[in-house]
């Protein structure tokens, strides 16, 4: 591998950890958000899990993706994201 070549893909994976970087910090303050509701949900006796509220997320993320994400992907990552949030604890 050229120097140059070495040069180019560090950098793109420098910005690829600052990305990680920010994913982790936005996922917990995500899941800071979803233990907020969950708590308010607990106090006024509603039931924890929205299956409309899952789809109107699936349906947000797919109308603002550009790629080069396919949609299934991005729902197969939010589901993802969605189990864990579920297993948060508060």
């Amino acid at each position: 591998m050229s120097g140059e070549a070495k040069r180019q893909i560090d950098e793109l994976r420098e910005k690829i950890d600052a990305i990680d970087s920010h994913l982790v910090e936005d996922l917990n303050s995500r899941a800071g958000l979803a233990l907020e509701i969950r708590k308010i949900k607990a106090e006024n006796k509603l039931p924890l899990y929205d299956p409309g509220r899952e789809e109107d997320i699936f349906q947000k993320i797919t109308s603002i993706n550009n790629g080069p994400l396919y949609d299934d992907d991005l729902r197969v990552i939010f589901e993802t994201i969605l189990h864990a949030m579920k297993n948060a604890e508060s």
